[in-house]
């Protein structure tokens, strides 16, 4: 089993312009390329664990999702970075689903279908629901991004959480960690 580093896409990857899905509008955050490579040179995998309510709301469909989604793959890998695999809830908040975050389904489903130790794996994102998801589903830790929404979410969210500008500097927090 292997360890990894699940993701937050939004706000955390990529730029947050509310329900994201052009991609024409995709802008790589500063750092993040850099603290991806960071984390695999560590021997962590990575896979990106997003909530899309804009198929729900019928903001784009599942395919814009799956284009936007492949651009973002497709950088990742020209800038050295793999990315193992993606999983996104589809659901409104209030479609009560099993896989929203916080939820651990989607994190369940990784450690079923690529192995993931979620002992040994982390989360970074810029929500309180993403470092929620990492204790619900018993993950080493998680970083909250001060990207995105990661300022405002910063209140909520426990002052033992490690925080982190941006993806680079969230990559040096899980180093310090797991030494």
């Amino acid at each position: 089993m292997s360890a990894y580093v699940f993701l937050d896409r939004d706000g955390t990857l990529t730029e947050d312009r509310g329900y994201t899905f052009r991609v024409e509008d995709y802008r790589l955050l500063p750092g993040v390329a850099e603290g991806l490579r960071r984390l695999t040179a560590l021997g962590f995998r990575l896979a990106i664990v997003t909530n899309q309510s804009g198929i729900a709301r019928g903001r784009f469909g599942p395919q814009d999702f799956e284009r936007f989604q492949k651009h973002l793959v497709d950088d990742l890998a020209a800038r050295g970075v793999v990315i193992d695999a993606s999983y996104h809830c589809p659901h409104h908040p209030d479609d009560g689903c099993g896989c929203r975050k916080p939820s651990p389904a989607l994190l369940e489903r990784a450690r079923d279908e690529l192995g993931a130790d979620l002992a040994r794996s982390w989360m970074i994102g810029d929500h309180a629901g993403d470092v929620a998801l990492a204790a619900r589903a018993g993950l080493a830790g998680a970083v909250l991004v001060l990207s995105g929404r990661g300022r405002d979410e910063a209140a909520s969210v426990d002052p033992a959480v490690p925080r982190a500008d941006n993806l680079s500097a969230a990559a040096e927090a899980i180093a310090a960690a797991s030494r």
